[in-house]
């Protein structure tokens, strides 16, 4: 089957929710505390080590009954069976979404097009296991005899922000190689990774499933030649491998076909790291830490398919979102972990959910008259909270936020931890309570201001709260529980994409820029450039002046 195609502001259930946000637009949050003595209970989550609390969100008890009855509605439970069952629910380019296959918790086959692929995914996970202890241990050399050391990464989008993400985020648990990821397609930028690398013990890992794609390959070749300077052309087999499907390309590369990691068409960039992709992220910290990974994404998977929506994580974090994208007009969501080990996890999901639910179209190919996709960013705490907390707490936009946070701290000996859970807790709860005039003139009187000193800097200090937020507390940073996190996610971009009638897990949008820019590339050397608009026109001539 396909996903159902209905327009949202048609079903029963968002009509109700229209009125019931009418009803609630100005009450305060700290209210629904107040007549509910049971809300936290009623409004929290705990599964195995997460504890999640999305008690402080401006909605009652109806509100999330309302959005559930949507959820079904909208058909989500037909729709999860269908992305588990390996339906090709990506219809605009005829392919399945099953990345979850690469991370199930049972060897159940899943049969698609009429084979089971988890023997495939066996396969090429036990070749990925067996060179990443090659290379660990040393019994991999280089051209000269000596063991790798130093990983550079190529590839762009998913093949990058993924394991570049990943790795940082499990620096805790990483060996002796040294990781590095190359992506954007800028010389200057190739050239300063260059200058950090020895040759001899340096392993190239190119990412790029039609090996075909500009940035990467651009990259590659001019690593290659770089690499060639200082070894015979027979070396590359020693020091570069790739993760593609395009068995002609990558070997009239040089690189030999033993080294050649396979990928699938049914997943998608955005969510390959669980795939031969995350080739980077095994070798950094280990088959063992990576499988661990992958349980704990599978584990989430489990809990997403098979939870009631009440008790769902993603289910109801992705609920949350579309209340405020389409009730309350927010535009914006911000991610925070209190983990400067995730400091990259914001722009790993600025790709996986605008690139996912950024879409103005829907699933019958009309245009759709209501909000999709909303503006994900974010930073870790506590650097976020001298950056732009300022707008959160005192700003005109409604920013609905997610707190990330680990309870045990990887390492010990310290007292940080404390103070950073100590901001971690104070900021939702300095976002819903604010600060009265009355506390902020009792403040100030016992400062010993004057009444007119009083009335000057009262509007300035005065916190109107209310402003909502979700806590995701995670006992510890391990790479199980890293893999459920990125998964929660995965799933909430799903949920939303679902309701809001869109095809997630295409990415049409992407290629116009790329065809543009390969049609003005070829045009830097002629002189006719009449086809352009005046502006595009001007600006390529100007850089054609200073480029000679």
């Amino acid at each position: 089957m396909t996903l159902i195609k209905k327009n949202p502001k048609t079903l029963d259930s968002w009509k109700k929710l229209q009125s019931n946000f009418n009803n609630l637009s100005q009450k305060k949050l700290t209210d629904y505390f107040t007549e509910d003595p049971n809300r936290l209970d009623n409004l929290s989550i705990i599964w195995k080590s997460f504890y999640v609390d999305f008690s402080k969100n401006l909605l009652d008890k109806l509100t999330l009954k309302l959005l559930i009855q949507l959820a079904k509605e909208s058909g989500l439970k037909e729709a999860i069976s269908s992305y588990f069952e390996g339906e090709k629910i990506n219809e605009t380019e005829e392919r399945a979404v099953l990345h979850t296959a690469l991370r199930q918790t049972s060897p159940t086959p899943v049969v698609f097009e009429g084979k089971d692929i988890v023997t495939d995914i066996s396969k090429v996970n036990d070749q990925m296991f067996a060179f990443a202890k090659k290379i660990i241990s040393g019994d991999w050399k280089g051209y000269t005899g000596k063991p790798i050391s130093h990983i550079i990464n190529i590839g762009i989008g998913g093949s990058d922000l993924g394991p570049a993400m990943v790795t940082e985020a499990l620096e805790f648990y990483k060996n002796h190689l040294a990781i590095t990821f190359v992506s954007n397609v800028e010389g200057d930028h190739v050239e300063e990774i260059i200058k950090q690398i020895d040759p001899e013990t340096t392993l190239f890992i190119v990412v790029s499933k039609s090996f075909t794609t500009q940035e990467t390959l651009s990259n590659a070749n001019a690593i290659r030649k770089w690499f060639l300077t200082h070894a015979p052309e027979s070396a590359i087999s020693q020091h570069f491998i790739a993760v593609s499907t395009s068995l002609e390309k990558v070997t009239a590369f040089g690189i030999s076909e033993k080294n050649i990691f396979s990928m699938n068409d049914w997943v998608g960039g955005r969510f390959s790291l669980w795939s031969s992709v995350g080739l980077s992220i095994c070798l950094s910290v280990g088959p063992d830490n990576f499988k661990k990974l992958l349980e704990g994404a599978g584990a989430m998977d489990d809990h997403f398919r098979s939870s009631n929506f009440k008790e769902n994580i993603p289910v109801i974090l992705a609920l949350i979102t579309v209340w405020y994208n389409n009730f309350w007009e927010a535009e914006t969501e911000a991610i925070i972990p209190y983990s400067q080990y995730l400091r990259s996890f914001p722009a790993y999901l600025q790709q996986g959910i605008m690139e996912s639910n950024g879409k103005g179209v829907d699933r019958n190919g009309k245009p759709v008259d209501y909000q999709t996709g909303n503006i994900i960013w974010g930073a870790s705490g506590t650097n976020a909270q001298h950056a732009f907390f300022q707008l959160m707490h005192q700003g005109t936009k409604l920013i609905p936020a997610d707190f990330i946070g680990f309870a045990k701290p990887l390492h010990e000996g310290n007292d940080h931890h404390d103070k950073l859970m100590s901001n971690f807790f104070a900021q939702t709860q300095a976002l819903m309570q604010g600060k009265s005039a009355q506390k902020v003139t009792d403040e100030l009187k016992s400062q010993g201001k004057s009444y007119a000193e009083i009335e000057k800097l009262l509007p300035f200090k005065v916190f109107e709260g209310n402003r909502p937020s979700n806590t995701i507390f995670i006992d510890q940073l391990t790479p199980f529980n890293m893999g459920a996190l990125i998964a929660l996610y995965e799933h909430r971009i799903f949920v939303q994409g679902v309701i809001w009638n869109i095809f997630s897990y295409d990415q049409w949008g992407v290629e116009l820029g790329k065809q543009l820019a390969n049609n003005i590339l070829n045009d830097l050397d002629r002189e006719n450039l009449a086809h352009h608009d005046p502006s595009t026109k001007a600006l390529i001539n100007h850089y054609k002046k200073i480029r000679t």
